[in-house]
Protein backbone atom coordinates (compact mmCIF):
# COMPACT_ATOMS: atom_id res chain seq x y z
CA UNK A 1 0.00 0.00 0.00
CA UNK A 2 1.07 3.50 -0.74
CA UNK A 3 2.20 6.62 1.78
CA UNK A 4 -0.46 9.05 2.37
CA UNK A 5 0.85 12.34 1.20
CA UNK A 6 -2.28 14.80 2.51
CA UNK A 7 -5.52 14.77 4.05
CA UNK A 8 -8.67 17.14 2.17
CA UNK A 9 -11.99 17.73 2.59
CA UNK A 10 -13.07 18.61 -0.99
CA UNK A 11 -12.42 17.11 -4.12
CA UNK A 12 -10.48 20.28 -5.56
CA UNK A 13 -8.28 20.68 -2.56
CA UNK A 14 -7.18 17.41 -3.21
CA UNK A 15 -6.48 17.20 -6.51
CA UNK A 16 -4.39 20.52 -6.24
CA UNK A 17 -2.21 19.07 -4.04
CA UNK A 18 -1.94 16.17 -5.69
CA UNK A 19 -0.77 18.29 -9.18
CA UNK A 20 1.80 20.13 -6.99
CA UNK A 21 3.02 16.89 -4.90
CA UNK A 22 3.21 14.02 -8.40
CA UNK A 23 2.64 16.35 -11.67
CA UNK A 24 -0.36 13.66 -13.22
CA UNK A 25 -1.00 14.40 -16.14
CA UNK A 26 -4.42 12.92 -16.75
CA UNK A 27 -7.05 11.57 -14.23
CA UNK A 28 -10.66 9.39 -14.36
CA UNK A 29 -13.24 9.61 -12.40
CA UNK A 30 -14.91 6.09 -10.55
CA UNK A 31 -17.54 5.56 -8.29
CA UNK A 32 -17.79 2.15 -6.32
CA UNK A 33 -20.45 2.23 -3.77
CA UNK A 34 -19.54 5.21 -1.39
CA UNK A 35 -16.65 5.98 -2.62
CA UNK A 36 -15.57 7.88 -5.28
CA UNK A 37 -11.85 6.75 -6.64
CA UNK A 38 -9.88 9.60 -8.86
CA UNK A 39 -6.53 7.83 -10.51
CA UNK A 40 -4.00 9.54 -11.38
CA UNK A 41 -2.13 8.91 -14.32
CA UNK A 42 1.22 10.12 -15.80
CA UNK A 43 1.65 10.95 -19.65
CA UNK A 44 2.30 7.28 -20.65
CA UNK A 45 -1.00 6.37 -18.88
CA UNK A 46 0.67 4.68 -15.96
CA UNK A 47 -0.56 5.27 -12.87
CA UNK A 48 0.70 7.53 -10.10
CA UNK A 49 -1.79 7.73 -7.22
CA UNK A 50 -5.20 7.41 -6.26
CA UNK A 51 -7.39 9.83 -4.50
CA UNK A 52 -10.15 8.46 -2.31
CA UNK A 53 -13.32 10.13 -1.09
CA UNK A 54 -16.05 8.90 0.68
CA UNK A 55 -19.71 9.86 -0.23
CA UNK A 56 -21.80 10.25 2.80
CA UNK A 57 -25.51 9.42 2.52
CA UNK A 58 -28.30 11.50 1.59
CA UNK A 59 -29.16 14.32 4.21
CA UNK A 60 -32.99 14.42 4.33
CA UNK A 61 -34.83 17.38 6.00
CA UNK A 62 -37.79 16.64 8.12
CA UNK A 63 -40.76 19.18 8.04
CA UNK A 64 -43.29 19.95 10.71
CA UNK A 65 -46.82 19.16 9.37
CA UNK A 66 -47.91 21.55 11.82
CA UNK A 67 -47.69 25.11 11.33
CA UNK A 68 -46.92 27.88 13.85
CA UNK A 69 -49.23 30.28 15.75
CA UNK A 70 -47.93 33.59 14.79
CA UNK A 71 -49.02 36.14 17.92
Amino acid sequence: MGDLISSHKTESAALKKAKKEIDFKFSEREKKNNQIFIWLDDEKHSPMGVIVHKTQGTKRLRQDNEEEECK
